[in-house]
């Protein structure tokens, strides 16, 4: 099956994502995962997150607006999808920005199995403890090899990571796979990347081996920016985002031909 054939599976399962994510990206977030085909729902209560992750196909932890209930209704969701053997995405936006972000996204990482770290550069490094400094939530200059630092971190959580740039890379200490696809313009537009970790979220719900559904989520994801921006350059940004949705929504198994992937398998 190649990684286009996923969005197929995934349009006619149209698995159920939850999102625990920031209140900034809500609207964005749901639209973005109905365009691509998945179902999304915001469920955040501690009263009833544990019930709603067990009946999910995956479950999306985002600490773009942080509180100390928040991630204790993380934690509870995390949990309770563990159990159920329900794949967990976690976003560790901003981590590195504070100590009490970057503590909640060690916190988090600690009391809960991920399947799946997704974030900027900065953001990766800080989860292993590196000392860095991060400007807001969307940056952070990290000195260094960035591939080694992800595969690192894919190693002390036993997870796949996925760390999004100029090339993106998806790796779990063994695999890495580079994605050359996107467009600048992703970085004008508030949520496109907690939309993203949502997406990856979509395509660990139907397929088992969540290097391979995260590497098809970041292509199919840089595929649909790329054609939203030759649709919409000239225009800027905020036409950006509308057709964004749109190419999520048209993107298919042809346009495989668009992505721009290749792998390193490390020696042992």
């Amino acid at each position: 099956m190649n990684m286009f054939e996923l969005l197929t599976t995934l349009r006619d399962k149209s698995p159920l994502v939850h999102n625990i994510t920031n209140v900034v990206v809500t609207n964005f977030t749901a639209n973005g995962l109905y365009a691509l085909g998945a179902s999304p729902v915001m469920a955040y209560a501690k009263e009833e997150v544990e019930d709603m992750a067990k009946i999910a196909g995956a479950v999306v932890l985002n600490i773009g607006t942080l509180s100390k209930g928040e991630v204790e209704a993380m934690i509870l969701a995390g949990n309770a999808a563990n159990k159920a053997d329900t794949p967990v995405i976690f976003d560790p936006v901003g981590a590195g920005a504070t100590p009490f972000r970057t503590q909640m996204a060690q916190k988090i990482l600690e009391e809960v199995k991920v399947t799946v770290i997704r974030g900027n550069a900065g953001e990766i490094a800080s989860v292993a403890g590196e000392k860095l400094k991060v400007k807001g939530v969307d940056g952070g200059v990290v000195e260094g090899d960035t591939q080694a630092m992800a595969e690192k971190v894919a190693r002390i959580y036993q997870c796949t990571v996925a760390v999004t740039g100029e090339v993106d890379i998806v790796t779990n200490g063994h695999e890495t796979n580079f994605i050359h696809n996107g467009h600048p313009f992703q970085t004008l537009v508030t949520g496109v990347g907690c939309l993203l970790s949502s997406v990856v979220g979509a395509f660990c719900a139907i397929e088992k081996n969540p290097l391979t559904a995260a590497t098809a989520a970041l292509a199919v994801y840089g595929v649909a920016a790329e054609k939203a921006a030759k649709e919409s350059v000239e225009k800027g940004p905020g036409s950006f985002q509308i057709e964004f949705l749109n190419q999520l929504y048209q993107v298919q198994e042809l346009d495989e031909t668009l992505a721009n992937i290749t792998q390193r398998i490390k020696e042992d």
